[in-house]
């Protein structure tokens, strides 16, 4: 575990406890904007061409939440989907989701599969309902069926953005989640899912400023491209509420806390000053981490001496050497000598423990 990472996994538990801030409700509620959510949709599907028109979109309950009922055995099954619309599409229309993910899913496949079979099982249990209350079948088999002939289900499309820091190495499909023998791959049906990988996606044509620019700062911040964000957006301000999406996206507390200052006073955020100081702080965290983060390949000394600090600090508390290793997530091969080297020089100081190791 990196400093850098466990510095994220601080921020974001800050984000959630001290500000009382919930990242996936932030991500939805900027989602359910119908200029926004169409610019998406458009950019994935329609290479940025206005197919999608925003006038056209319309909220649907995101609950797709169903009782499945098979044999005599019934099982309720919740589902819920994060951002869900209807669009008009000239005399029909088409169910339209969008899914925030923040961690890599090694079932998403099979996930969304789920959440678009209980959309359509959602709408079939409506007609069906509606059938019985008119009693309108003209045939034994649309009544054993509880639907007509002519009835049709609404196409369903979801989306998957991924807004994790980490290249999603997930299934794409749910042939990808399965073991399949050589003779009956061309025989199973295939069910993919349409990811959205914020890290890669550059290639998107957005014409949504807003959601332009959280794709384009949060991919930059990322990649600690401070340099470009600077280039192409100099002195440019942006609302408090953009400021929040990316800090809820790259785990920023700085940028998080700039925003809810900027919302108490009704003003915006200024980027390239809040970016100075979040590039001050990634200059420092780089440094700590060129002394800390290197064990994987050279474990050297100024690395090393972190992890003792922390290890000297947990040893004090009386924790065992296992409680240590699974709290600071530390290999054990690396962490035991440390740990011995910290047990045999207990009664120094922290100071005189760094400064012997570092004799060695």
């Amino acid at each position: 575990l990196s400093i850098s990472t466990l510095q994220r996994r601080t921020n974001i538990h800050m984000t959630k406890v001290k500000n009382k801030i919930t990242p996936d409700t932030i991500l939805k509620n900027f989602w359910k904007d119908n200029k926004r959510f169409a610019d998406l949709f458009n950019a994935c599907f329609f290479d940025g061409n206005p197919k999608l028109n925003p006038d056209d979109l319309t909220e649907v309950d995101t609950d797709v939440s169903s009782l499945l009922q098979f044999h005599g055995y019934a099982e309720t099954v919740k589902r819920i989907v994060d951002v869900v619309k209807k669009s008009a599409y000239g005399v029909d229309f088409v169910i339209l989701g969008i899914e925030n993910q923040s961690k890599i899913h090694y079932a998403m496949p099979l996930r969304h599969m789920l959440g678009d079979a209980f959309s359509y099982l959602k709408e079939y249990n409506e007609i069906a309902k509606k059938h019985k209350k008119e009693k309108d079948y003209t045939a034994t088999d649309e009544f054993l069926s509880r639907m007509k002939k002519t009835d049709r289900l609404h196409s369903v499309l979801t989306i998957c953005i991924y807004y994790g820091e980490n290249p999603w190495d997930g299934p794409h499909s749910l042939i990808d989640m399965l073991e399949i023998p050589d003779a009956f791959k061309p025989l199973i049906s295939d069910y993919k899912f349409n990811l959205i990988e914020l890290r890669k996606s550059e290639y998107l044509k957005f014409h949504n400023d807003d959601v332009n620019t959280i794709f384009n700062i949060s991919r930059f911040i990322f990649d600690e491209k401070y340099d470009k964000i600077t280039d192409i957006y100099k002195e440019k301000n942006i609302s408090s509420e953009l400021a929040m999406v990316i800090g809820c996206i790259t785990e920023s507390q700085k940028l998080i806390n700039d925003a809810i200052k900027s919302e108490q006073k009704g003003g915006t955020v200024n980027m390239c000053k809040a970016l100075e100081k979040l590039e001050e702080k990634g200059r420092m965290e780089g440094r700590l981490e060129g002394r800390l983060e290197g064990r994987l390949e050279g474990r050297s000394q100024g690395e090393s001496c972190g992890f003792i600090k922390l290890i000297l600090k947990k040893v004090k508390k009386q924790k065992s050497f296992n409680q240590i290793v699974e709290e600071l997530d530390l290999d054990a091969d690396f962490a035991k000598p440390l740990y011995d080297f910290v047990l045999k020089h207990i009664d120094l100081s922290e100071t005189d423990i760094i400064q012997k190791y570092l004799e060695m």
